[in-house]
């Protein structure tokens, strides 16, 4: 009869979680987003620790293509201090321009005693001659910029000054750099060698800043996010189902003892005893401190389920189905595992599904502040803790690792409240 109970109320329970539509769709986008980060990393082929140098911290960009040049060793010069673009002789001209460096010469100003160079780009002022990038001598008569240049327009403008700053010519030049990658870049961020024109993959969610994709270091700090939210809510589930089952099945004065240890660590603080794991273990400044936060968690964590179970079997043994299951000869093994057991894993379920967000975020708080999973090793948490500092310049380092960490717990705990009241039927039935 109980049995046969049993599977009319668990058969219950997911006919109504069938119906509730926002519990369906919770759960297939947890089993989507878990599929992605167990999966994801291995069909998106980009290394979370290939550096793009060429992108640091660019926002969301679709594949291009880039030439690769020799950009170890600084120009020289054009072997001769003269030259033109072809229309007006003498005039500032262009030898090469990519996103490497953008080289200019130009014919000594026998008049002038010095040069002054200036960068102008869309945003600037339109009035000013941009930013001053170079004061030259009288003797220069070409010059190299290296400095953060993107595939965009911009107009260089050489003034020739005297000896008292005042101008005496001026000379422009429009200039539209094409993407280009170093050979040591190219290899860094391990991309085809020996090749003069590759393919730059597309960054989904941008790159951070040094450059590395940030939709691989999701994947792959939500393997880790996950992983600490999932194993240790488990295990101090498990342990505090047994120990709570154990304590209220003995009862007496067995039980006040169990449960005055269970008080005891609840009021223990949680950051502490994590800095005192981190010392027990050896874990220097800077190292992730992942093998600490799962043993603090667990450790600390199962006295509420603890409570919560040991609670419910109290109340269960008083139902009449189980005095009635003694008076019928049922001993202690077959009440526990047919009878209280399958009751408390309703609760203990439910319980599970908030404990997981509660995890997930206390991981992320920790690597937040540093004291969970540091870099390089990537984490949903220490991702933040990377994009905070660029919160106003880079939204996109901080937005996206925060998004995850938000649906996800958000996800779980609506799942949670759609257990819960499925569940709510058997206590409506007694």
């Amino acid at each position: 009869m109980a049995n046969a109970a049993d599977h009319r109320y668990w058969a219950t329970v997911w006919r109504r979680l069938k119906a509730d539509r926002k519990a369906i769709a919770c759960l297939v986008m947890l089993v989507s987003l878990i599929l992605a980060v167990v999966l994801g990393p291995a069909l998106w082929s980009i290394d979370p620790e290939a550096q793009f140098l060429n992108q640091i911290a660019s926002p969301p960009i679709g594949s291009r293509t880039a030439i690769v040049v020799d950009a170890d060793e600084l120009w020289t010069g054009p072997a001769s201090n003269v030259r033109d673009d072809g229309q007006s002789p003498g005039r500032l001209s262009l030898v090469e321009a990519n996103t490497e460096f953008v080289r200019l010469a130009w014919q000594q100003d026998a008049r002038a005693s010095g040069y002054q160079l200036y960068r102008w780009s869309d945003g600037m002022n339109a009035a000013s001659l941009g930013m001053p990038i170079a004061v030259l001598d009288a003797e220069d008569s070409w010059y190299e910029d290296r400095l953060n240049l993107r595939p965009q327009p911009y107009e260089y403008t050489l003034l020739s000054v005297d000896e008292l700053g005042t101008e005496l010519k001026r000379q422009q030049i429009r200039v539209l750099p094409v993407l280009a990658m170093s050979e040591f870049d190219a290899e860094l961020a391990k991309l085809a060698e020996g090749e003069t024109t590759i393919e730059l993959p597309a960054h989904p969610l941008g790159t951070d800043h040094l450059g590395r994709d940030m939709l691989s270091r999701l994947l792959t700090g939500g393997q880790v996010s996950l992983f600490i939210g999932i194993f240790a809510p488990l295990v101090y589930m498990l342990f505090g189902l047994a120990y709570g089952a154990t304590s209220a099945l003995i009862g007496g004065r067995v039980d006040a003892i169990m449960m005055s240890v269970v008080d005891f660590v609840i009021a223990l603080p949680f950051l502490l005893f994590m800095i005192l794991f981190r010392v027990a273990l050896g874990t220097e400044p800077g190292e992730s401190g992942i093998t600490a936060l799962i043993i603090a968690l667990i450790a600390l964590g199962w006295p509420s389920p603890a409570r919560l179970v040991r609670g419910e079997i109290l109340r269960l043994r008083e139902m009449p189905y189980i005095e009635a299951a003694r008076l019928m000869g049922a001993g202690q093994r077959y009440l526990i595992a047919r009878h209280l057991i399958p009751n408390v894993m309703g609760s203990v379920l439910v319980s599970f599904t908030f404990a997981i967000p509660s995890a997930i975020f206390t991981e992320a708080f920790l690597s937040f502040i540093g004291m969970g999973v540091v870099p390089p090793a990537p984490s949903w948490g220490a991702m933040c803790n990377d994009g905070i500092s660029r919160l106003l310049t880079n939204p996109h380092m901080m937005l996206f690792p925060a998004l995850a960490i938000s649906i996800t717990v958000l996800l779980f705990n609506l799942l949670g409240d759609a257990l819960r009241d499925a569940m709510a039927i058997r206590r409506g039935a007694e």
